[in-house]
């Protein structure tokens, strides 16, 4: 079941340990408006999926990172949030993966669900009728050119 969270309040989310983001919620016109970014629409088309995704989730970030706990300079001053500290944080491979499980796979996952059929109720097949019929008399099939 799908729970709807009509209160559509910004959420803390743990990605590392000390490391806590207060990220909007992914909603969709979030990640409208993250596809029209223009770092998103700069990346080639002979770019990898990856770089794809990197800019992506960067765009992303940038748009749903309110807060943050647990960001600081070389010498320990606490960072704000801003465009260029976000994107220096997805540098970080570990931060970036959980960026992507905990926040970004949660709304696609919910994408690929709504995308889903519900199985039928006595099995895969149960409503499948037949679209081809055995020829009788021939135990092999024939092949015609």
């Amino acid at each position: 079941m799908l729970t709807l969270d009509l209160t559509n309040a910004p959420r803390w989310h743990d990605l590392a340990p000390g490391l806590r983001l207060q990220l909007r919620p992914l909603t969709t016109a979030l990640m409208v408006a993250t596809r029209s970014d223009p770092d998103v629409e700069a990346v080639p088309a002979d770019a990898s999926d990856e770089e794809r995704a990197v800019a992506f989730a960067k765009a992303l970030a940038r748009r749903a990172v309110l807060d943050w706990e647990g960001v600081g300079d070389a010498q320990g001053s606490p960072v704000e949030p801003g465009p260029e500290a976000i994107d220096a944080l997805l540098e970080i491979w570990p931060v970036f993966e959980a960026f992507q499980t905990q926040y970004v796979a949660k709304g696609l996952l919910l994408d690929q669900e709504k995308n889903a059929s519900a199985p039928l109720p006595t099995g895969p097949s149960a409503g499948a009728t037949a679209t081809a019929t055995p020829v009788k008399g021939h135990a092999k099939s024939v092949r015609r050119d």
